[in-house]
């Protein structure tokens, strides 16, 4: 059976954590990007489920994990991590690879194509980030509810969870705690992962602060209230910071377009069109007071909306949904999951 091992990896950037399996160093490479909140433990199923012909890679993005944590320049919005991500590559001498991301990692894979395209074999986006970032935004072509991004950004975390982040809460007693988020909106419930632990300490080693998890903020007169900042995670999400809407334009002259697959939990509460995690929707339901009639962030149909404009310029596009899957699909659902891996992977270019 294969195994994974652990290493860090100095770049001309900074030093990356991976997961490796060291004895594939020929094959095709094949690298799994975590999303917020986690790190690449999440992939170990799903690279130990890889044929011998591929190489997996999982590397911990900065202020996760193993890897260095350097600060974050939202405003530069994921293109820190996509630059880190290139790093990796040429440290590693790969000159193209097979691209896997998860959440807010698929937004990091999407960045790096949008600047690298040559250096792409394939994208697999497993319920990745809108193309227009989290929270603030409204239509298909994620027009801005404010010019200032209200309703985005380092201020619309939970301050209970990045609490009980910080404590190390391990437990159960809080419906904030990591371990219920987990269970109640990475996987759809009643489902209880048999790496549960394993994945709560990744969670716990989520770097906080105004430069990591969540990020700054300030103030702002538009309802909620809360604005980005220019530091940390949720900020460089916010759609001032980061927008994929020149995506086709971007890569519209290439001759061969890497194929895109994006596989999606049907039941996300995480990313979606009526997502939890989003203030305009929890205002809309009345949990969060003062609700303006701020429209919810159509966070599938934005990305459904960005990769049909590849496919017109001719990208090949794949939408595979999971039914009764949640957010976290390679490690709720592996099997399906697994196949469309590597129906995109053979198809890499």
């Amino acid at each position: 059976m294969p195994t994974l091992t652990a290493r860090r990896v100095p770049t001309a950037r900074l030093t990356q954590h991976i997961l490796e399996d060291a004895s594939r160093d020929a094959g095709e490479p094949v690298v799994f990007v975590h999303g917020n909140v986690s790190s690449s433990a999440f992939w170990q199923d799903a690279m130990l489920a890889l044929p011998e012909r591929y190489r997996p890679i999982a590397v911990d993005l900065r202020g996760f994990g193993g890897t260095d944590p350097l600060p974050v320049d939202a405003t530069r919005g994921l293109r820190d991590y996509a630059d880190d991500l290139m790093a990796l590559l040429e440290a590693l001498h790969m000159e193209r690879a097979h691209l896997v991301g998860w959440s807010m990692g698929g937004g990091v894979v999407l960045q790096h194509m949008r600047d690298r395209p040559t250096t792409v074999r394939s994208l697999t986006l497993v319920n990745p980030v809108s193309p227009y970032g989290f929270g603030g935004t409204k239509g298909v072509d994620g027009r801005l509810n404010s010019p200032d991004g209200a309703g985005s950004g380092g201020g619309t975390a939970n301050p209970d969870f990045v609490r009980l982040l910080a404590e190390g809460d391990r437990g159960e007693t809080s419906p904030l705690s990591p371990r219920n988020v987990l269970a109640l909106c990475y996987v759809k419930p009643p489902l209880r992962l048999k790496r549960e632990d394993e994945y709560v300490e990744a969670m716990l080693g989520t770097r906080l602060g105004d430069d990591h998890y969540p990020g700054d903020s300030k103030p702002c007169d538009a309802w909620p209230g809360t604005a980005p900042g220019t530091r940390g995670v949720l900020n460089c999400l916010a759609p001032t910071h980061f927008r994929l809407d020149d995506l086709h334009t971007a890569l519209a002259a290439l001759p061969v377009k890497p194929p895109v697959t994006w596989v999606r939990g049907e039941d996300d509460v995480i990313v979606s069109d009526t997502s939890l995690f989003d203030l305009a929707h929890l205002g809309a339901i009345g949990a969060v007071p003062g609700w303006d009639g701020t429209p919810a962030q159509p966070m599938v149909s934005q990305t459904r909306h960005v990769l049909a404009l590849y496919a017109r310029v001719g990208g090949r596009v794949r939408e595979v949904t999971v039914p009764g899957a949640g957010h976290a699909v390679h490690v709720e659902r592996p099997q399906e999951f697994g196949v469309a891996l590597l129906e995109t992977l053979a198809e890499g270019v």
